[in-house]
């Protein structure tokens, strides 16, 4: 059974994603929170799998919530999915930055996110390659870049560091591979190596290093 934790300071849609959770057999809800700071008191009380958490909270907002979250040892298989207008919230790239696995607008489809919360469970980064390239390709847009390289990144081999690009590029492991002339399996493994070595939680991490890094032209 996987736990979910709703954060959002909106009754109706608190109450519209309970039903909705609570209407799959192996998804139950542990537990709701209408502020930042109430998310981070019952995350540790009920450590969730997932928690859906809302960017503009009362207390502290879903940005500093999912940092917090990320940063907590005890909460270390809890998992964040960011829901967000997208085109009024421009902390996506924050939330993914302080170790959110992902995010979602709130207009999604009822199946996208049910799927995306068992993906994220199961330890999976929720972006997928057209997510991610939308992602990278908006804040490239909105923002002025400002290079910030991961401190370990000259711990990466020439191949890991031009496969992290890739990722931030928003190619899957199999695209990768076709590109590289690799086997998916190798590709599979540079990934996992560079997750390792850059301490990334998932691969929507890496995506941000990448970014950070330039090693992605947007």
């Amino acid at each position: 059974m996987i736990s979910v934790l709703l954060a959002d300071d909106q009754d109706l849609i608190r109450i519209g994603l309970r039903a909705l959770v609570e209407s799959e057999d192996d998804l139950t809800v542990v537990g709701e929170a209408a502020d930042g700071l109430a998310v981070l008191e019952l995350a540790r009380r009920v450590r969730p799998d997932v928690v859906l958490m809302d960017v503009r909270m009362p207390g502290i907002d879903g940005i500093e919530a999912t940092r917090r979250i990320a940063a907590d040892p005890g909460l270390g298989g809890t998992r964040v999915i960011v829901l967000t207008t997208f085109e009024l919230d421009e902390y996506v790239f924050d939330a993914l930055r302080y170790g959110a696995s992902g995010f979602l607008t709130k207009d999604a489809p009822p199946a996208e996110l049910l799927r995306a919360i068992r993906l994220v469970a199961e330890g999976e980064a929720l972006l997928s390659p057209s997510v991610t390239r939308r992602v990278v390709r908006e804040f490239a847009h909105r923002s002025v870049r400002v290079l910030r390289p991961h401190p370990r990144l000259d711990s990466l081999t020439e191949r890991e560091r031009e496969v992290l690009g890739l990722v931030g590029e928003g190619l899957s492991n199999g695209e990768i591979a076709e590109r590289l002339v690799l086997s998916p399996a190798t590709a599979r493994t540079h990934v996992s190596r560079a997750m390792v070595k850059l301490g990334a939680r998932d691969r929507a991490q890496l995506v941000v290093f990448a970014y950070q890094s330039g090693l992605v032209a947007p």
